[in-house]
């Protein structure tokens, strides 16, 4: 499924990673799939996307695994799209995401949409990156180790 195959996607898992979700579509697909959206009406009526958009980037998550397309649950005609293992596992990404854009797109006070814990009902805490010792990590505590 690459669709930009760059030098550093041998090695870099980022590289990599945006070259399957790397798409403002694709993302948005799989931020309305952890939603509960399944169908491509849905998707569609969410997203405000045109259908061919929309066909390309379900057919790409698919074929990468990220979603799997099954018959109806209700026994119609149509199909769902489900996240699989792969695709649940970028949830902390999505919420990543969603933290960032709360706390620098969105000016104070500013309504937007708020994740919160289903049974508490409280916001979900703010993600970050620990060390072993449970510490908060910046990005000057870490470093890459090159392949070489």
């Amino acid at each position: 499924m690459p669709r930009h195959k760059t030098p550093s996607a041998d090695t870099c898992p980022v590289a990599r990673s945006l070259d399957v979700i790397g798409d403002r579509w694709i993302l948005l697909v799989i931020r309305d799939a952890f939603d509960g959206i399944q169908r491509f009406g849905d998707f569609q009526r969410s997203l405000g996307v045109a259908r061919n958009i929309l066909s390309d980037r379900l057919r790409r998550l698919v074929e990468a695994g990220v979603l799997r397309a099954r018959p109806a649950s209700d026994g119609s005609a149509y199909q769902e799209y489900v996240l699989t293992a792969m695709g649940r596992g970028l949830f902390p990404v999505v919420v990543a995401l969603r933290q960032w854009g709360e706390r620098h797109l969105f000016e104070n006070g500013e309504r937007h949409s708020l994740l919160v814990h289903k049974h508490s009902r409280k916001p979900v805490p703010f993600m970050a990156p620990r060390g072993q010792k449970g510490m908060v990590l910046s990005a000057e505590q870490t470093e890459v180790q090159k392949v070489p």
